[in-house]
């Protein structure tokens, strides 16, 4: 009989939260495997504690721990401080999982002999903007063509969705790194692989992602992300890949050329033209992530792609400038957001 932990980090989910644990109860049981499932609950405002409190008499390995700093990645520390399991599963509330998901995360996990397995990044919207999200979060245009956005992609990877590992393994990396807001999971992935180990990515495990409803929200995401990674490659030295770099280009890009075009007219056309060349490439993109069957969702996609690719810039300049300058970050990239 083998152990699973499965930690989730939580906080103020309410709307989520009992269709999350409505999947954990829907997982198959498997004789060799008891799981337990520790959520860290970010001192939740909005009710979600009831609901977890009430789901303790149907879920039996529930358990309920506090996540007093609030974040994601003193949340996943939490629960593993606290995991009897030798096998760690990573879950979040905004997303549905395949019943066989656990199953299919141990059962990767010591075929591969990986360091850390997990499914590509799938993803389900429901209305028009969270649809149109989605589309472009499988685009190549939109997120660089990352593997694990290749939803049949099956081998080594630089990251994962979410992550399965030997608790073994996350002890001896130094679990997450509590400084970080967003990227944890990306800056834990690489020191994994600068060690040496091993991450592997199979369709087998399939779960189903929830993204942002409003482009504002998307906007505020990728805002911390991209000042968030600044702080990863400082803390490496290295960049993990060069898409991180393009968004922060571009905005530098357009910064530049909007500020000169104020006062030269060579720069005013300039600005004209790169704008006119990505909304032309947007368009183009939009047709081919959306396809035949979604061709509704293209007249907004540039302004999805726009709120990919321009706030990851703009806070990809922030995270330098704070970083050159030695400020603390402002309030904008720390808060929690969803």
């Amino acid at each position: 009989m083998r152990t699973v932990s499965v930690i989730v980090p939580c906080r103020n989910e309410v709307r989520h939260i009992r269709a999350f644990l409505q999947s954990l109860l829907a997982q198959e049981p498997h004789p060799d495997l008891d799981c337990e499932f520790l959520i860290a609950d970010g001192m939740s405002l909005d009710g979600t504690r009831a609901v977890l409190s009430d789901w303790q008499s149907r879920l039996k390995a529930l358990v309920i721990l506090n996540n007093e700093k609030k974040t994601v990645s003193a949340g996943l520390n939490v629960a593993i401080a606290r995991a009897r399991g030798e096998i760690i599963i990573r879950m979040d509330v905004h997303a549905e999982y395949a019943p066989d998901y656990i199953q299919q995360c141990v059962t990767a996990l010591e075929k591969t002999g990986a360091d850390n397995v997990g499914g590509p990044a799938l993803t389900r919207g429901v209305t028009y903007i969270e649809r149109a999200v989605c589309a472009a979060y499988h685009s190549a245009f939109g997120c660089g063509g990352a593997r694990f956005h290749n939803p049949n992609y099956e081998g080594y990877v630089d990251t994962v969705t979410y992550g399965c590992w030997r608790k073994s393994t996350l002890e001896k990396l130094g679990l997450f790194d509590e400084e970080l807001v967003r990227n944890q999971d990306d800056e834990l992935n690489l020191r994994l692989l600068r060690r040496g180990g091993k991450i592997w990515q199979t369709p087998k495990i399939r779960s189903w992602y929830y993204p942002r409803s409003s482009l504002h929200a998307l906007v505020r995401q990728h805002t911390q992300y991209g000042y968030w990674k600044v702080r990863v490659i400082q803390k490496h030295r290295v960049v993990a890949s060069w898409r991180h770099l393009v968004p922060g280009v571009f905005a530098a890009t357009l910064f530049v050329l909007g500020t000169s075009a104020l006062f030269l007219t060579p720069s005013a056309n300039a600005l004209v033209a790169v704008l006119t060349v990505y909304g032309l490439a947007s368009i183009v993109a939009g047709l081919i992530a959306c396809g035949r069957k979604n061709l509704s969702l293209v007249p907004v996609m540039p302004f999805v792609f726009a709120s990919y690719h321009v706030p990851y810039g703009i806070g990809f300049l922030g995270g330098l400038c704070d970083l050159l300058m030695r400020r603390k970050p402002a309030q904008t990239f720390i808060a929690l957001t969803r």
